[in-house]
């Protein structure tokens, strides 16, 4: 995909079948976590944007990349121990069942980290 999709209907359209619908399923559980996000395309790719961008997703070849920074993957260390994980990102493998649970726990994770992050600048300002 080297083309910014305008949208994230856009950028499901580009995948197979198969992928999309993991994709779609990424994309509700992350907006039922928060309702709050906008959704967005960033870096070429569904973002999901409050105060900041929150969380991010992608398709590869063989998995889909969650992306929610540094810190969402840092707080679930322990529960990320069974999945490919680096600074700020997560591999889900596309054989496998998406861990519904554990993306809206991190999603929310990320929502209320920014949500507090937002207030302590409001505070400084005052």
């Amino acid at each position: 995909m080297n083309a910014k999709p305008s949208s994230v209907e856009e950028y499901l359209s580009w995948c197979s079948p198969e992928v999309r619908e993991k994709l779609e399923q990424m994309r509700t559980t992350i907006l039922k976590a928060i309702p709050k996000a906008k959704e967005v395309i960033s870096y070429h790719m569904p973002a999901y944007k409050t105060t900041e961008v929150l969380v991010y997703f992608s398709a590869a070849k063989k998995h889909i990349g969650f992306y929610p920074t540094s810190s969402g993957v840092t707080e679930f260390k322990k529960e990320l121990k069974k999945y490919v994980t680096s600074t700020g990102a997560i591999q889900f493998p596309l054989d496998k069942p998406l861990p519904i649970q554990l993306i809206t726990d991190i999603s929310k994770f990320r929502a209320a980290e920014a949500e507090a992050k937002a207030e302590l600048k409001k505070k400084k300002k005052e």
